[in-house]
């Protein structure tokens, strides 16, 4: 579900309270504040991904010279969901560098630096370095196998014109992680080689990209999974459709968000394991701890691949 919970006023009053030492409170998305940037040890860089997975990025490109937070993280709750807090407008005006993803998916971040603007923040927003427009349907973007390798060479730069001096090891490290996708990117080659063409369905398009690049057909009207994605309910034609696809066996998995279930996902998780189709759970942050970008995103590759192969559903990493 899409709510984002940022009121203009209330961001005014965040603002406001910057300086005034009020409580600190987070609802919604991490299950604790992060550290606060400021507090980075001297001569490092005060970083914020909105994400967990750009946070990831970020941190495998600084390395020692960047401390990084990550203001959505728990993998319990909805991405989609969040109640602005002081913490959080301090935690972000106080970064000297922003990831966010755009498309609506944290737009409390565009509030908040807009309420706290510092020309000094360098703020990457991945919508924006892509050249995609606002109208792009699904904002998942880093499921896309070709988003990552173009954020972390834009983290790289903006690194380096915070810190001149280290302009060449963040350059090292961008190329480093881009080469450290070669098992994920061969994991779907592996699955778009011998699986090409598999119908699949989903309840929202979470994992869409990761679909498409591993060569799956996705059966599920997108009507439908934008729906379940923004909290809208569905048309009773296409929760016809989506039925049909598990009583008339016509997929060979249900992928579906692990993060965000209501009665009618549940509904339809319940129906494909009755008609012997496996499903596999997907996430919208990274699981922690235990998994950086790269291995959680060849896990779930693996996931997709053993439900076609062996029927095994895996609902959980």
């Amino acid at each position: 579900m899409i709510i984002i919970m940022v009121m203009r006023g209330h961001v005014r009053a965040l603002a406001a309270a910057l300086g005034g030492g009020v409580a600190l409170l987070l609802a919604g998305c991490a299950s604790a504040p992060a550290a606060v940037p400021s507090a980075a040890a001297a001569g490092t860089i005060a970083a914020v991904g909105a994400e967990n997975q750009y946070a990831s990025v970020i941190q495998q490109v600084g390395g020692r010279y960047v401390h990084v937070s990550a203001i959505m993280s728990n993998p319990g709750t909805d991405p989609h969901t969040f109640e602005a807090s002081t913490s959080i407008a301090r935690e972000i005006s106080s970064a000297q560098l922003v990831v966010q993803n755009g498309l609506g998916y944290d737009t409390f971040m565009n509030s908040i630096e807009n309420a706290v603007p510092d020309s000094a923040r360098t703020v990457i927003d991945v919508q924006k370095l892509l050249g995609l427009p606002d109208s792009t349907p699904n904002p998942h973007l880093w499921y896309k196998p070709s988003v990552m390798p173009a954020v972390a060479a834009a983290i790289a730069g903006g690194l380096a014109k915070i810190q001149p001096a280290h302009a060449s090891y963040f350059r090292a490290n961008a190329l480093a992680f881009t080469g450290s996708l070669a098992p994920w990117q061969r994991a779907l080659a592996a699955v778009r080689a011998r699986y090409a063409g598999t119908p699949v369905a989903v309840t929202e398009p979470v994992a869409d990209y990761l679909l498409q690049a591993a060569g799956t057909d996705i059966r599920t009207p997108f009507a439908f999974q934008a729906g379940i994605m923004n909290g809208v309910d569905p048309s009773a034609q296409d929760v016809a459709l989506e039925r049909d696809l598990f009583t008339q066996r016509k997929v060979a998995v249900l992928v579906y968000n692990q993060q965000v279930t209501d009665t009618l996902t549940q509904s339809f998780i319940a129906l494909a394991k009755q008609n012997g189709i496996p499903v596999v759970g997907v996430y919208e942050t990274m699981p922690q701890p235990g998994y950086d970008y790269q291995s959680w995103m060849l896990a779930e590759t693996r996931d997709l691949q053993q439900a076609i192969a062996s029927k095994k559903s895996a609902e959980k990493l």
